[in-house]
C-alpha cells in the first residue's frame, strides 16, 4: 500500500502500482508525469530554511518519485537510487569493515565478481563462492565474522534457481544480511523482500528501464536504520543518478507488466523451440518442468521470463561465433532487458573478468550463447534464430 496524490492509503495490485506509484501531479501545473528537475541545488529563504531539498547530490524531487515507487513496486519502506546496478551492489559492500566475510554466489554477473574480488577483496574483506543451488551450502562458510550474503536469482547467465526464503531462513538465523539481486526477474515476477531478504537490488538499466537508454540502479529494504546507512553512503560517496535517468525509469516502470508479459511468452515459446532444434545442445531456462529448480522457481516466480542460454552441439567457439554473427533481429550487444531481443556472449562479454578455469568449474563454457528474448512477435524471433544456428 502506499498514499497517493488524494491522501489516502489504498490497496493496489501490482500492475495498478506500477503506473500510480510515486507519481504526483505537479502541484504548480497540474503535469500528471513527474518532471525532470534538472537543478543542482535549491535556494533556502534563509540558513538551514529550505523546502525539503538542499542540494541535488543529497536530494532531487525526480528521483524521490522513483525512490517511491521503486519501494512499493518491491513492497519495501523504502528505496534508494544510484547511478548504476554496480554503484548500487558498491554502496552495500561498504557497510562492510576490513576483516568481515561475504557469502556470494558462484554463478553471478561478472561485474559483481569483479568488484568483489579487484575492489573490495584488496581492503581485507574475504568472499567466499559458493553453489547456492542447495541452500545447505552456505552453513559450512558462515563464521562469527560473516557479515552478508549475496545472492542471484535466476543466475547470469546459468539461469540457476536460489531459493531466497531457504537462504533468508540461513541469513536470520545467525543474524547475517542478505542481498539479492532481482535483475532478471524484476519486481513483476519476483519480490525477494517478502521472502525474507533484507536488500533487494536492481540494475534499472535492465527491465526496470526496458528501452536500453538509461544507465541505473536501486535497492529497497524494510528496515529504517539500514535505510539510513546506505543514504549516509549514497550522499557522501555521490553515486547517484541524475534527475533524467530516474525520469526514463518512472516511464519505464509503468509498462513494466505489459513488457514482462509479453518476454515470458515470447521467452517459452523460443526456450521450447531451441530445445527442440537439432542442432542445440542444452538450454537453460528456468520454466522447463525438468529444470532442477523449476518447483522453487515456480514457487517465488510469477512467471519465467525472457532470459535464456544455450550450447551447441558442435560446441567450439568457432561455430558459436558464426551463430551470435549472424542474427539480424537480435543484436549481438552487452546488457539485457530492453524491448528488443539481444544475443550475448558471456565468456568475451559479461562475464569476462571472471577467470576462465572459474567460469568452466562452474559450467559457464567458452561457447555458451545467452538469449535476452525481446518483445518482437515470437515467430521473426524463431526464424532469426533458425536461419542463424542453420
Amino acid at each position: 500500500m502506499f498514499t497517493n496524490s488524494r491522501n489516502h492509503t489504498t490497496p493496489m495490485k501490482l500492475s495498478t502500482k506500477l503506473i500510480h506509484a510515486g507519481m504526483e501531479p505537479d502541484p504548480s501545473t497540474g503535469a500528471i508525469m513527474t518532471p525532470i528537475y534538472q537543478t543542482s541545488t535549491y535556494v533556502q529563504s534563509a540558513p538551514g530554511k529550505h523546502k525539503g531539498y538542499e542540494y541535488a547530490r543529497s536530494q532531487n524531487p525526480t528521483r524521490q518519485a522513483l525512490e517511491t515507487a521503486m519501494a512499493a513496486i518491491e513492497n519495501g519502506k523504502h528505496g534508494l537510487c544510484f547511478s548504476s546496478g554496480v554503484a548500487a551492489t558498491d554502496a552495500v559492500l561498504r557497510l562492510l569493515l576490513p576483516g568481515d566475510e561475504v557469502i556470494a554466489a558462484n554463478d553471478m554477473y561478472g561485474g559483481t565478481y569483479r568488484l568483489f574480488t579487484k575492489i573490495f577483496e584488496p581492503t581485507g574483506i574475504k568472499f567466499h563462492f559458493v553453489n547456492m543451488q542447495d541452500a545447505a551450502n552456505i552453513k559450512q562458510y558462515i563464521t562469527p565474522k560473516t557479515r552478508l550474503i549475496w545472492a542471484e536469482t535466476p543466475t547470469n547467465p546459468l539461469m540457476n534457481i536460489v531459493d531466497i526464503a531457504a537462504v533468508a531462513a540461513i541469513a536470520q538465523q545467525h543474524s547475517i544480511l542478505l542481498c539479492v539481486d532481482n535483475t532478471f526477474a524484476s519486481p513483476y515476477l519476483q519480490n525477494p523482500l517478502d521472502l525474507g531478504a533484507d536488500l533487494v537490488l536492481h540494475s534499472a538499466t535492465k527491465y526496470l528501464g526496458g528501452h536500453s537508454d538509461v544507465i541505473h540502479g536501486s535497492l529497497v529494504m524494510n528496515d529504517t536504520s539500514l535505510r539510513d546507512k546506505l543514504y549516509f553512503i549514497q550522499k557522501s560517496c555521490g553515486a547517484v543518478p541524475g534527475p533524467q535517468d530516474c525520469f526514463l525509469v518512472l516511464r519505464g516502470l509503468k509498462t513494466l507488466h505489459v513488457r514482462m508479459d509479453r518476454h515470458c511468452y515470447n521467452g517459452e515459446k523460443i526456450a521450447h523451440f531451441l530445445r527442440s532444434h537439432p542442432k542445440v545442445g542444452q538450454v537453460y531456462w528456468c520454466g522447463f518442468e525438468d529444470h532442477p529448480a523449476y518447483d522453487i522457481a515456480r514457487r517465488q516466480m510469477r512467471g519465467f521470463g525472457g532470459m535464456m542460454s544455450f550450447t551447441l552441439k558442435d560446441d567450439s567457439l568457432a561455430t558459436a561465433t558464426r551463430v551470435l554473427s549472424s542474427t539480424h533481429l537480435f543484436a549481438l550487444a552487452e546488457s539485457l532487458g530492453g524491448v528488443e531481443s539481444l544475443i550475448n556472449h558471456p565468456a568475451s562479454m559479461t562475464h569476462a573478468s571472471i577467470p576462465r578455469e572459474e567460469r568452466i568449474k562452474n559450467g559457464l563454457s567458452d561457447s555458451l550463447i545467452r538469449l535476452s528474448v525481446g518483445i518482437e512477435d515470437a515467430d521473426d524471433l524463431i526464424e532469426d534464430l533458425r536461419k542463424a544456428i542453420g
